[in-house]
């Protein structure tokens, strides 16, 4: 079993920046991949970045390359994800989820084990 529990959401201003966290309990946090998914009123969750316990990433390059950082620290059990130059398109509930699964890197839904409860994001306009 793994908990997962993001902070660090809220509302900015276009242009600004947010800091989302996850932070892990459960099983060795080292030991596998970890993702951020967003969810939009009315649309399907979508993949943001995701990270392998090693560090290395791969992001969303339609929607957030460029702009969205992912990383984490293992002797903490906390993933990041770093957001900047946030745009209105970029306001979701963002969720944190961790993988057991054999993608290195996974980027779909279905890859994913377990979820946390989302933290809100707002950019205004």
């Amino acid at each position: 079993q793994v908990q997962l529990v993001e902070s660090g959401g809220g509302l900015v201003q276009a242009g600004g920046s947010l800091r989302l966290s996850c932070a892990a309990s459960g099983r060795t946090f080292s030991t596998y991949a970890m993702g951020w998914f967003r969810q939009a009123p009315g649309k399907e969750r979508e993949f943001v970045a995701a990270i392998k316990w090693s560090g290395g990433s791969a992001y969303n390059e339609d929607s957030v390359k460029g702009r969205f950082i992912i990383s984490r620290d293992n002797t903490k059990n906390t993933m990041y994800l770093e957001m900047n130059s946030l745009k209105p398109e970029d306001t979701a509930v963002y969720y944190c989820a961790a993988s057991f699964g054999r993608a290195v890197l996974p980027g779909r839904v279905v890859d994913y084990d377990y979820w946390g409860q989302g933290t809100q994001v707002t950019v205004s306009s």
